[in-house]
């Protein structure tokens, strides 16, 4: 979850289905987290982030995919639209809800907290469990 200065977290439309989610993606096998985080959102934005802390951990109990969620900060690059991403949007957390699935926005919304204990969640792939 990229964090931008006011305070807003940078969202991005997927090309396949047209959704709003943060970047993010699957870490090759021999990838460390970290690594893995910075070439995904290099990949899908054009920045470079920082990351600052973990902030969530989410299960999606459908298909038993588990997603680590991480605060992280603009170091460098330049937005750019990717083959993955087609528009990106800065939203505050009241602008959250409207854009992004249940099961995306809250992870938005478990970023944006000054909540030193990450949050553990599950969900279906659209809801909260």
């Amino acid at each position: 979850m990229i964090i931008d200065d006011q305070g807003r977290a940078l969202l991005t439309q997927r090309r396949d289905n047209g959704h709003w989610e943060a970047p993010g993606g699957v870490l090759e096998r021999d990838e460390d987290i970290i690594t893995g985080l910075l070439r995904e959102v290099r990949e899908e934005t054009g920045l470079d982030v920082e990351p600052v802390t973990l902030t969530g951990i989410y299960k999606n109990m459908t298909r038993g995919i588990v997603a680590l969620v991480f605060r992280c900060k603009v170091i460098g690059g330049h937005l750019t639209e990717t083959d993955e991403t087609r528009s990106f949007r800065w939203v505050a957390s009241d602008e959250v809800r409207t854009l992004a699935s249940e099961a995306f926005a809250v992870r938005v919304l478990d970023a944006l907290r000054n909540d030193p204990t990450p949050a553990i969640r599950h969900h279906d792939g659209t809801h909260l469990l």
